[in-house]
């Protein structure tokens, strides 16, 4: 009996690369689109902001360090999270995302364990100005908030790079606070507006706002606190009275697109009823 010929199909271009990745990639990005199509239906939030948590219980979970030789090991993978949630949040029509990188009180830590993390904040910098799914993509802009004149000098210098470089793109605006905490952000208001004033001490909330880090940005509409933590961190607690606060249990590099559809599901569940209750607030002040 004759035997049928196996079709072998190779899944590699001209070049002899395999095309399977770019179109699992592709695949992919349909699928993701479909689904923000159908999310559209109901408000998309215009700002997300994360308080990115777990990244040493990760590592510790899933023993990629053992004697803490590599204790920046988990940032590492949690950069990696950062990126794709970033742009999970762009391609859904999110205009401004904020992310938490590095508060004040983390230089409480000891100082071999702060510079190590210093050193893959400046690595991360830079790596940023190569991420084409955010610069080439979406045109993102850049910016960082924070008491920058706290981090050392070649981590401040390439924050002022990439803000610079990316002052006048047009897409969606991607923040990062680092050496950041709200009291040292209202703290700094109350010296910008005392500086304004000059001979009248007078100051209203007007004037704090306008002073403030984040001044000009629209407050955010969900922050996400991953971990199951359920405390704000001295984060955004000025710019937090009408935002849904959410804390799925995923650590940070396990936060997945199932867990920000979810966010954005209860989100619209409740938005009429945040806005009803900003409107009667604004309404007796």
């Amino acid at each position: 009996m004759s035997r049928v010929p196996c079709l072998q199909f190779h899944h590699t271009d001209i070049y002899g690369k395999s095309m399977i990745p770019k179109t699992v990639g592709h695949v992919s990005f349909m699928m993701r689109k479909f689904l923000f199509s159908i999310l559209s239906i109901g408000p998309v939030p215009t700002h997300i902001a994360f308080i990115m948590d777990g990244n040493r219980r990760y590592a510790k979970k899933h023993a990629l360090y053992q004697d803490g030789t590599k204790p920046d090991i988990g940032h590492r993978v949690g950069f990696n999270s950062l990126i794709t949630t970033i742009q999970y949040c762009f391609e859904m029509g999110v205009k401004h995302a904020t992310v938490y990188a590095f508060s004040i009180d983390n230089f409480r830590r000891g100082p071999q364990h702060v510079m190590i993390l210093m050193d893959l904040m400046k690595e991360k910098i830079d790596e940023l100005m190569t991420e084409e799914c955010l610069l080439k993509k979406f045109d993102v802009r850049i910016i960082f908030w924070g008491n920058l004149e706290l981090l050392i000098e070649p981590v401040c210098i390439a924050a002022r790079k990439v803000m610079n470089i990316t002052m006048h793109n047009k897409g969606p605006v991607l923040s990062v606070c680092l050496a950041y905490t709200s009291t040292n952000e209202i703290t700094h208001a109350i010296e910008g507006s005392i500086r304004e004033k000059r001979e009248k001490v007078q100051i209203n909330v007007n004037d704090l706002e306008r002073n403030m880090y984040t001044a000009g940005c629209v407050e955010p509409d969900i922050l996400i606190r991953t971990s199951g933590e359920t405390r704000l961190s001295n984060f955004f607690l000025w710019q937090t009275d009408f935002t849904h606060l959410q804390n799925p249990n995923a650590l940070w590099p396990e936060l997945s697109l199932r867990h920000l559809v979810w966010a954005v599901l209860e989100y619209q569940k409740i938005i009429w009823y945040l806005k009803k209750r900003k409107g009667k607030t604004k309404k007796n002040n």
